[in-house]
């Protein structure tokens, strides 16, 4: 199938599902761009470290009429979007600091996937929480929620999906959590949310992002969703914190603890402790 953007350009459609997604979403974003009357966007970044919930988090919001997802495949993230994937995903550089991207380049990608005449349009992809200030810059207004989870709980997931090692894991989880930190204090379009006060307490996280974000009134947050979980199936909100830590071995936990006894004052901030087997 092919169709004409303006006369000028031509753009060939493969008709498989994950294309036809693709470019529909592309060529509605053009459109809008094009004429069709749009509100004042707002961008809305989940900033949110791998394996922490925030796909879940991503398909809640995406319940509301008001949002647009950029990706709403598999992981729902951005830079795993056909046109900037090389760029975001496909290298070994995501997590480096002093590699930053062409957000301008980016930023015009991402237009042609949301839905323009949605007031907020919603992307998350983790490594954007080490390049929350470039972004920042260049997605003008930027609204953030920071999310984190328990770090035993995303150590498990590094550990088991990942095949690191207890020490590597846990190091990285928190490094995560100065990040986030760093975020929190950062932004003042900014609402901070864990994962266990997502999972928790669904209400009471539902009103802290519509005082956030009241274009956020309508989400839902009594149905099953799809995210990915260890257990491989569509749940309600539902924290699997102790299930998973309770995979972790001894000697995983004391690897894990080595590293964190040295970061008591980073889980404080976020209120976490030191856990014993």
């Amino acid at each position: 199938m092919s169709l004409i953007r303006n006369g000028i350009d031509q753009v060939f459609v493969s008709l498989t599902r994950r294309n036809s997604y693709y470019y529909s979403d592309r060529l509605r974003g053009i459109y809008v761009e094009k004429g069709i009357k749009r509100n004042a966007n707002k961008f809305l970044f989940i900033l949110s470290p791998p394996y922490c919930g925030s796909t879940l988090l991503n398909e809640i919001l995406s319940t509301s009429e008001n949002v647009s997802c950029n990706n709403r495949e598999g992981t729902r993230e951005g830079q795993q979007l056909p046109s900037v994937k090389d760029i975001m995903f496909n290298h070994d550089r995501k997590w480096d600091e002093s590699f930053d991207y062409d957000w301008e380049m980016i930023k015009r990608e991402w237009m042609q996937y949301w839905d323009l005449s949605a007031p907020v349009l919603l992307e998350k992809s983790p490594p954007n929480i080490i390049r929350a200030r470039s972004i920042n810059k260049y997605f003008t207004p930027a609204f953030f929620i920071v999310f984190y989870r328990n770090p035993y709980a995303q150590a498990e997931s590094l550990i088991r999906r990942k095949s690191w090692m207890p020490d590597k894991a846990a190091q990285f989880a928190i490094r995560c959590l100065k990040y986030q930190k760093s975020n929190i204090q950062s932004f003042h379009r900014a609402v901070s949310l864990s994962y266990e006060e997502l999972t928790e307490n669904p209400l009471q996280a539902k009103e802290l992002l519509v005082k956030f974000l009241p274009e956020l009134a309508d989400i839902s947050i009594d149905l099953e969703f799809d995210a990915h979980n260890f257990k491989n199936k569509s749940m309600g909100i539902t924290n699997l914190n102790d299930e998973k830590v309770k995979c972790l071995t001894k000697i995983e936990f004391d690897a894990i603890n080595s590293v964190f006894k040295r970061n008591v004052d980073t889980l404080s901030f976020f209120n976490y402790q030191l856990v014993e087997l």
